[in-house]
């Protein structure tokens, strides 16, 4: 059974992404997860620079869902030895829209740090 997906939010009123949201997106891209298996899919997206523990990651993947972002699923990669307990999430189009709107801000964000950390005669001062 498939939720009702709400409206999409306007794109540039959800970026910059807080850290913790744009991992749990990242880690939905590929494939539906499970809670734990979000939390171990951003520690190694993050090379163990980000954790989140099981009430956080929660409380972000309601907000998400609540942004439309982010959708429950039924979708099992693997149903028959899984166990039913699980909830599953799976990153809905809005989803992938923003955040790749959020990887397009990082790279102006590192431009424009480039550009100023630059020496002053590269920059053409």
């Amino acid at each position: 059974m498939r939720t009702m997906t709400p409206p999409d939010p306007p794109i540039e009123k959800l970026i910059p992404l807080k850290p913790k949201d744009h991992y749990i997106l990242y880690a939905l891209l590929d494939e539906n997860r499970y809670g734990y298996a979000i939390a171990q899919e951003i520690s190694r997206l993050s090379e163990g620079r980000v954790r989140v523990e099981a009430g956080n990651l929660h409380r972000h993947i309601q907000k998400l869902i609540r942004q439309g972002l982010v959708e429950p699923s039924e979708a099992k990669p693997t149903p028959d030895v899984e166990d039913e307990r699980r909830r599953y999430y799976t990153i809905t189009d809005a989803g992938r829209q923003v955040w790749k709107a959020d990887i397009r801000h990082m790279e102006s964000l590192i431009r424009a740090a480039r550009k100023r950390s630059s020496p002053p005669n590269a920059r053409g001062v």
